[in-house]
C-alpha cells in the first residue's frame, strides 16, 4: 500500500491509465478483427474499406505507445497483403 501522498497519487493515475490504455488496446484489436471477418467472408471492397478505417486507428495507437510502432508495422503489412491475395 502507498504510504505517501505522491505514491497515492501515482497508484490513482495508474489505474486511470490502464484503464484508458485497455480501451484503446481493445479498440486496436477489433479493428483488426473486422477486417479479418471480411477477407474471411471473401468481400474484397469491405475489406479494403475496413482496413483504410483500421490503419488509421493503428496509427494512432502506435503514435501514443501503446503498441510498438513495429508491431504496427507488422499487422498493416500482414492485413495488406491477405487483402491483396483475394
Amino acid at each position: 500500500m502507498a504510504n505517501t501522498a505522491q505514491a497515492r497519487k501515482r497508484s490513482r493515475q495508474s489505474i486511470e491509465r490502464n484503464k484508458h490504455n485497455s480501451s484503446l488496446r481493445s479498440m486496436f484489436r477489433t479493428a483488426i478483427k473486422r477486417v479479418i471477418q471480411a477477407i474471411k467472408n471473401a468481400d474484397k471492397i469491405s475489406a479494403e474499406e475496413t482496413f483504410k478505417k483500421t490503419v488509421s486507428i493503428i496509427d494512432r495507437i502506435a503514435d501514443k505507445g501503446i503498441i510498438h510502432k513495429n508491431k504496427a508495422s507488422r499487422h498493416k503489412s500482414r492485413l495488406s497483403s491477405a487483402i491483396k491475395n483475394m
